[in-house]
């Protein structure tokens, strides 16, 4: 097949020319503003006439690894591209900082400083953050046991240094006015466990109702409401409403909605402190479970120079963690990455732009064209970012042929099989066949990867839509990628 240009076009003369324009009168006859598919296979067709969408509102590149290019519509036209901006931070991240890149978190005294016979550490216990994205309460636990083996037991103070990024902290509820949802997760260079907490429903079986439980149990959080028991079979994973109300040193989350007792036990995970508050309430309330004391609490600052490294926890590598990013969708991680590559690059006090900046240098020396892009956050969850099909699929295209192949495509979700696809694409032609980055957004969606077909050749596919009824082209995303992997 050939290759076509912006508007679908084909070549023709002649009886062709009239033959293509009867086609296009039928066509717009049938559909006003729906593009015919040149080079697409009538059940192709078919599924982008079913969407109602113009062809204004797509771009679509699919392409032959090392071969032509069999589709191109609107390639260079910018677009949002929703969560497949991830692939863009994950790649340039892995390339530029390297598979086993490790984030680490380090606890400091102050120079000269010791500990007396009672356990007490002379000066401030410092910690200095490392930006890790996947920093859990095991590893923090993990860590301050490590303070303790080495005889500390009492603190005056924490001072958190959090100073390899800048002032990068959000308002969680700036994006959908829905700020106590984990997506909205603001960044920051000490976040444990994604800064959320997670409600724990347990059943009571004989009372006929739902026994509340926060996890980790911080002081200060309650769950206040009551979800209401019902006998139907369960329809499916529960959903609850939750409303987080702060007020004064106490926050208030209030739970609302119906549960069918035949789920069983459940949870949900939400927003209820800022991400600096978290983290100091859980350093506290791990630290007084190991034994220790803390007398005057937990404060931000800056690690003195001479400072003594006392123990820290270094991260899994970057590898394992952009699996998580690509294949969960995880936004607040893919923010935090993009402003670690910011500050390895830029140096400290890193920003979203520093990191925007760094990344799109790495793309611009592996001669990806970035022309109309905005990386923005790094993470897809903005109304601002911008990619062409054109570039992404180029992009797409020098990871394939980068000794970092393997480990970029293991961290894009498999069709049918795991990640945000694990339910699409199941047939037996397409299963398995597929390693793709899914975006949804209100007004956006797109879908971008590799596809094996059933010839053994490779195919990349970079699918994006904008606009109100974006959502109508799944299907014909769904059965674009069963084309391929049947080729």
């Amino acid at each position: 097949m050939g290759s076509y240009g912006q508007g679908w076009k084909v070549a023709a003369t002649g009886s062709g020319v009239r033959r293509l324009l009867l086609a296009a009168l039928c066509c717009a006859a049938l559909h006003m503003g729906s593009a015919l598919a040149q080079g697409l296979p009538a059940g192709l067709q078919r599924a982008f006439g079913a969407t109602h969408l113009p062809q204004s509102a797509m771009s679509l590149v699919v392409r032959e690894i090392d071969g032509p290019v069999l589709v191109s519509i609107n390639p260079a036209e910018p677009r949002n591209p929703a969560s497949v901006m991830k692939m863009v931070t994950t790649w340039s991240a892995l390339s530029g900082l390297g598979p086993e890149y490790r984030w680490r978190t380090a606890l400091y005294g102050r120079a000269g400083a010791s500990v007396d016979a009672q356990g007490s550490l002379r000066g401030p216990l410092y910690l200095k953050a490392g930006g890790d994205p996947f920093l859990n309460m095991a590893e923090l636990w993990s860590l301050l046991r490590e303070l303790r083996l080495r005889g500390v037991k009492n603190l005056t103070e924490v001072v958190v240094d959090r100073s390899i990024f800048g002032d990068v902290a959000t308002n969680p509820g700036e994006f959908d006015d829905s700020p106590d949802r984990p997506y909205n997760a603001s960044p920051d260079a000490m976040m444990v466990d994604l800064g959320a907490v997670r409600l724990l429903f347990e059943p009571d079986t004989a009372a006929h109702k739902w026994i509340p439980i926060i996890d980790p149990p911080l002081t200060g959080v309650r769950i206040t409401g009551n979800i209401a028991w019902s006998a139907a079979a369960c329809p499916g994973s529960p959903s609850i409403g939750t409303n987080v109300v702060r007020t004064g040193g106490e926050t208030t989350i209030e739970v609302s909605g119906t549960v069918a007792g035949s789920c069983g036990e459940f949870s949900v995970y939400r927003l209820a402190l800022s991400q600096p508050r978290n983290f100091a309430d859980l350093f506290q309330m791990l630290w007084r479970e190991l034994g220790g004391t803390l007398g005057k609490g937990v404060v931000s600052g800056r690690v003195p120079p001479g400072a003594k490294l006392i123990a820290w926890h270094d991260s899994q590598t970057l590898s394992d963690t952009i699996r998580k990013i690509n294949k969960q969708s995880n936004n607040v991680m893919a923010r935090t990455l993009l402003l670690t590559l910011g500050a390895e690059k830029a140096g400290s006090g890193a920003t979203p732009a520093t990191g925007a900046s760094s990344a799109e240098a790495i793309l611009h020396d592996q001669g990806v064209d970035t022309t109309g892009w905005n990386i923005d956050n790094g993470a897809g969850l903005s109304r601002a970012s911008r990619l062409t099909a054109q570039g992404l699929a180029g992009m797409l295209n020098v990871a394939w042929h980068s000794a970092l192949m393997p480990e970029y495509i293991s961290s894009l979700a498999i069709s049918g099989v795991d990640g945000t696809v694990r339910r699409r694409m199941r047939g037996d032609q397409v299963r398995g066949m597929a390693h793709l980055k899914t975006g949804t957004l209100r007004d956006a969606r797109a879908l971008a990867g590799y596809v094996l077909g059933a010839s053994g050749k490779r195919y990349i596919v970079v699918s994006l839509v904008n606009g109100d009824a974006s959502s109508a082209i799944r299907p014909f995303d769904d059965a674009l990628i069963t084309w391929l992997a049947e080729r």
